[in-house]
């Protein structure tokens, strides 16, 4: 940096690859961690180009690898698809000054909201263009928040092309909670002894920081504490298949506080960052066994108060006409 330059004149890709190579060097991103343009772009609110740049940089100075033409390899371990979150990138305090968000973000809990609300009511169709002029913002910001609402399991590509809520009914989040009670405990156990103490001492400080605040807690805070456990501590663990198993059944995790405030405010105010201490505390031990027992406790009264909830929102008269991007 030149004398007298400020952090936020930097070139974007320099401060992303800082950012990255932090993580890197404090052992944060498993060996074996594949590094693709895409996921990291979301993350940083920035374009492919820079991330691009920055994954140059990194390779140039041997902390990666190029992998098949297709992403950047840490280490040396057999690559693994496991996802890149905030936390490991140390992006947990909230959005950075150094990269700026994308104007998806500011917009995507209010759709995400109605996408998994529309869900347990049954199917339906979601129209790009018209959520673009819903939103009055232009078609990418649209795709944008689709394509994320995809990666957290809540839309899929059906026939054509187009975009499919699945129905969220009973049964399928049974099924959800029954693969996740059969991988999490199994998952955590082996990550217990492999996430770095300094992480795990920022996801419990986080959790308690939150414990104290719980009923101000916005929908970003409680989707950063569902991804610390279920998606940044599990990724830690030996089995990195069980990462990419559990990815298509992420929405339930986010359902809860979407349903929870269109209950209102008589609904009973979901506490599970009790639960998650109880886990991440057998993990600051490196017990294993005690953490497994712990997160298959916490996952069955999940399941539980997530079938009472949707009995709960099932009851309540529907709302005069739907969102005007929802078809069918």
């Amino acid at each position: 940096m030149k004398p007298g330059e400020t952090g936020a004149r930097r070139p974007t890709y320099e401060r992303i690859a800082e950012i990255l190579r932090a993580a890197l060097e404090a052992d944060r991103v498993p060996p074996g961690t594949v590094l693709s343009e895409v996921p990291l772009a979301r993350l940083f609110g920035a374009g492919r180009s820079p991330v691009r740049q920055a994954l140059g940089r990194l390779e140039a100075d041997g902390l990666v690898s190029r992998f098949d033409g297709r992403g950047f390899l840490v280490g040396h371990e057999t690559p693994s698809r496991a996802e890149v979150t905030p936390a490991m990138l140390g992006l947990c305090a909230g959005t950075l000054d150094l990269v700026h968000a994308r104007p998806a973000d500011a917009l995507y809990y209010g759709v995400e909201r109605e996408l998994i609300l529309r869900s347990l009511r049954g199917a339906a169709r979601v129209n790009e263009l018209a959520l673009s002029r819903h939103l009055r913002m232009g078609r990418t910001v649209a795709h944008d928040i689709l394509v994320r609402a995809q990666a957290s399991g809540i839309l899929e590509k059906g026939e054509n092309s187009r975009w499919v809520i699945r129905a969220l009914g009973a049964e399928r989040i049974e099924q959800f909670y029954e693969l996740r009670l059969i991988l999490e405990p199994v998952a955590i156990a082996q990550a217990a002894g492999r996430i770095p103490d300094a992480m795990l001492a920022e996801v419990e400080a986080r959790h308690r920081d939150a414990a104290n605040a719980w009923t101000a807690s916005e929908a970003a805070v409680l989707d950063q504490l569902e991804t610390d456990l279920h998606v940044t501590c599990l990724g830690f663990a030996a089995n990195t298949e069980i990462t990419e198993a559990l990815r298509r059944s992420r929405t339930v995790l986010l359902s809860g506080k979407h349903v929870q405030r269109a209950l209102g405010p008589a609904a009973t105010v979901d506490r599970f960052v009790d639960e998650h201490l109880s886990v991440i505390e057998c993990l600051r031990r490196g017990d294993g066994a005690a953490a497994a027992i712990e997160m298959r406790r916490h996952l069955v009264l999940a399941r539980d108060k997530a079938l009472d909830r949707l009995r709960a929102y099932q009851t309540m008269p529907e709302a005069a006409g739907q969102a005007s991007y929802f078809e069918g």
